[in-house]
């Protein structure tokens, strides 16, 4: 049985951890550092860093904070922002990431995604999607929300499979920050094709928003999260044993 993955988020900007809901209204969590060493000492099966306003800013990722942070954990680390060639793949795991999340840069250069596989390996490529529902479709956002691309989110994710993406984040724009559980919707329409991990982002209120998830989705392979683990409201080794109680095979530490 394959064991579903807990990972918590970290959305980085000017060094420190914020939260916002659907992109807005940005407020101040932690050190980045900090909190990483805590997720990773609390049972989390791997980390997300975003540097959430890299693209948009046109300038590159946090190097200085990754690298201190992946000194600190011991679990695998996702890290995204401002990625669009492999010269930035390479820096980002030269500096301790071990899988590289692209977004907006794979908009603008889809290149990128084959040519980063080929290199590392598709292990190391994570394609990340926000997407949001327009007119009945699912459409790709870039820069952190902000731009509507028209890109259809379904024929995106299919062709970034087809490119090399070892694993998709869906984070759905439409449930992101408002904790009234996860998009079910999308993700079934993504799982129903995927042939690789997705991650489902965006609108974990509780613990039972995860076991509904796993339960209803099962073809999805972890459950992504902030604000719920930033703020206490749920410990990750409490969510871990009411998805265990459910049914539900995950690592227990």
């Amino acid at each position: 049985m394959i064991t579903k993955r807990i990972i918590p988020c970290l959305d980085v900007r000017d060094g420190r951890v914020v939260k916002g809901v659907k992109f807005q209204g940005l407020s101040d969590v932690s050190d980045p550092v900090d909190l990483a060493a805590y997720y990773s000492e609390s049972g989390a099966d791997e980390l997300v860093f975003y540097d959430i306003t890299a693209s948009a800013e046109g300038r590159k990722l946090f190097t200085d904070v990754l690298r201190r942070a992946a000194e600190t954990i011991f679990i695998p680390l996702t890290v995204g922002g401002g990625i669009s060639t492999v010269a930035d793949f390479e820096r980002v795991l030269d500096s301790g990431a071990d899988k590289v999340s692209v977004n907006s840069g794979a908009i603008l250069h889809p290149e990128v995604i084959g040519d980063a596989a080929r290199r590392y390996g598709s292990q190391c490529v994570v394609l990340s999607v926000d997407a949001a529902r327009v007119d009945g479709t699912y459409h790709v956002f870039r820069s952190g929300g902000r731009i509507d691309t028209g890109l259809d989110a379904l024929e995106w994710i299919r062709r970034g499979i087809g490119e090399g993406a070892g694993e998709i984040v869906l984070n759905s724009i439409d449930t992101d920050g408002v904790r009234q559980g996860f998009d079910l919707e999308m993700l079934s329409a993504v799982c129903a094709f995927a042939n690789v991990p997705v991650i489902a982002s965006g609108g974990a209120g509780g613990i039972q928003d995860f076991v509904t998830l796993f339960k209803e989705v099962p073809g999805v392979d972890a459950g992504l999260a902030a604000s719920i683990f930033h703020f206490g409201e749920v410990k990750i080794r409490d969510l871990k044993e009411a998805l265990a109680e459910a049914g539900i095979h995950v690592r227990r530490t």
